[in-house]
């Protein structure tokens, strides 16, 4: 029993370095425009919010301490009257505020719109995402290559995601580089992002979609373009996406790692969305 306290100090630290993870991998820690605007956002947002409940949170404890019922020299009596600069001051700031959230929410929703494409010299790179039970297939139509649970990326070049679903509907979501978009069978989806620098990113099914659903996860790997176009060859080389691997790919299953194909069929994201479009009356 005289464990207890140290036992209840010890996961209560445990937790806080847990939540150390989450700002890594999160927004916080931005690797591309698109998330940077994003937290630019919830900076805002976030001190407009402090600014509204700062002062409720601050003055309902001193109120709630002035006015205890063991303080009789200041028991609240008051006395009603109409006041001008009062009624102003309970009004207009929150009108101003809403007012100017409007406007900044009105900029920043076209401005952060997925399916608005990024503005660079550069074409981007064009890529299909599939949403399966419980993994990613991103298919390169370019370059007639796929990955199972791995999404590669060029730095400083923009990449524009199309997204189906060959089950139920899926939500990816990539923190550090996009916000989250919604994956639905027999419909197309978009998503434009861009990394600014290399590194390992997570990307996430964020749509409850069964028992495989925590392990849904994959990397993103954001490449030096001479470093992108070496991992291009190497999948090139890979084994072809023939009909048995692709029975294999559909399936429900959770890869232990990635996996690499070439001579990807062109047409097999429209195959597969069409595959389950619902029948028009």
């Amino acid at each position: 029993m005289s464990f207890r306290p140290a036992r209840l100090a010890l996961t209560a630290v445990c937790l806080s370095l847990g939540g150390c993870a989450a700002l890594k991998l999160g927004v916080v820690n931005h690797a591309g425009p698109v998330a940077a605007e994003q937290w630019h956002l919830y900076v805002i947002v976030g001190a407009v919010l402090v600014f509204v409940a700062g002062p409720v949170l601050l003055l309902t404890p001193i109120i709630a301490w002035h006015y205890r019922l063991g303080n009789k020299g200041n028991a609240f009596k008051p006395e009603w009257n109409f006041s001008w600069p009062l009624e102003g001051f309970i009004w207009v700031p929150p009108i101003g505020i809403v007012i100017g959230l409007a406007f900044l929410l009105w900029n920043y929703t076209h401005e952060l719109d997925p399916y608005r494409s990024l503005p660079s010299a550069q074409a981007p790179v064009e890529v299909q995402a599939v949403a399966l039970d419980w993994k990613w297939l991103f298919i390169y139509p370019d370059a007639r290559v796929a990955a199972l649970n791995q999404l590669a990326i060029p730095v400083g070049r923009p990449v524009h995601i199309s997204l189906t679903s060959g089950t139920v509907m899926q939500s990816l979501m990539i923190p550090q580089l996009a916000g989250q978009i919604y994956a639905m069978a027999g419909m197309r989806t978009q998503l434009n992002l861009m990394a600014s620098r290399a590194g390992i990113f997570r990307g996430e099914n964020t749509q409850f979609n069964g028992q495989g659903f925590q392990r849904e996860k994959f990397d993103v790997v954001a490449l030096p373009p001479a470093a992108y176009a070496r991992w291009l060859a190497r999948v090139k080389a890979a084994q072809p996406l023939t009909r048995p691997a692709l029975a294999s790919v559909l399936g429900r299953s959770t890869p232990a790692r990635p996996q690499f194909f070439s001579a990807v069929p062109p047409t097999l994201f429209g195959r597969i969305m069409a595959a389950t479009q619902r029948p028009t009356r």
